[in-house]
C-alpha cells in the first residue's frame, strides 16, 4: 500500500477543549498544541483538532469506528465514553457485527463496537 493513515483530523470551535476530552477518552496525550491545532498521540491513532470559523452543520460525513479492547468490551467502553461527556444516538446490530453510536460533546459522531 501506497498510503498509510496517520492521523484523523477533526474540525472544531475549541481545540485545546476537544482534544482534552479525546486524550482522556482514548488514554492518550496531548503531543503538540499550536494553539488552532492540537494533536492528541494514542497509539497507534493520532487525532488532530483545528480550529475553524463555521459551525458544523448536520451529520458528519466521516467519523471514526473504534472497537473496544478485549476485557473492557463494548458496554463498559460505552459507559466510560458516556460519563466522560459523550451522549449515546443510537445501537445497532447486523449478523456478526453491533455498534453504538455515540456524540461528543462537541458534537462529533463516532462508533463503537
Amino acid at each position: 500500500m501506497s498510503l498509510a493513515a496517520v492521523m484523523i483530523t477533526v474540525d472544531c470551535a475549541e481545540p485545546q477543549e476537544l482534544a482534552q476530552w479525546w486524550a482522556v477518552a482514548l488514554r492518550g496525550e496531548i503531543a503538540q498544541d499550536h494553539g488552532d491545532f492540537v494533536i492528541v498521540r494514542a497509539q497507534p491513532l493520532a487525532m488532530g483538532f483545528q480550529r475553524v470559523a463555521e459551525e458544523r452543520r448536520g451529520k458528519n460525513r466521516v467519523h471514526v469506528d473504534f472497537a473496544a479492547a478485549e476485557g473492557t468490551g463494548m458496554a463498559g467502553e460505552v459507559e466510560r465514553l458516556v460519563g466522560l461527556g459523550a451522549s449515546v444516538v443510537g445501537e445497532h446490530s447486523v449478523p456478526g457485527l453491533t455498534w453504538t453510536v455515540l456524540q461528543d460533546p462537541a458534537g462529533n459522531e463516532f462508533c463503537v463496537h
